[in-house]
């Protein structure tokens, strides 16, 4: 988990450059997309639920805000 976890977060950062990243579709989807991939290069079976990648981008979004107070 901790290996996934680092990858999250680092795939998070590079989307996240962006200043509006978390009102853009196209990031978005981009960001679940390289989710559904990183978790099928670790061997994590397929998530068809989207709650789970909106679980990710929230705890990504509020990262995001509270890490540069």
């Amino acid at each position: 988990m901790i290996l996934l976890s680092k990858a999250v977060k680092d795939l998070v950062d590079g989307q996240a450059k962006f200043p509006d990243w978390n009102k853009r579709d196209d990031i978005k989807s981009a960001l679940k997309v390289g989710l559904i991939l990183l978790l099928d290069e670790l061997g994590y079976p397929l998530v068809e639920r989207d709650e789970v990648y909106v679980e990710i981008f929230e705890q990504a979004e509020n990262f995001k805000k509270y890490s540069n107070l």
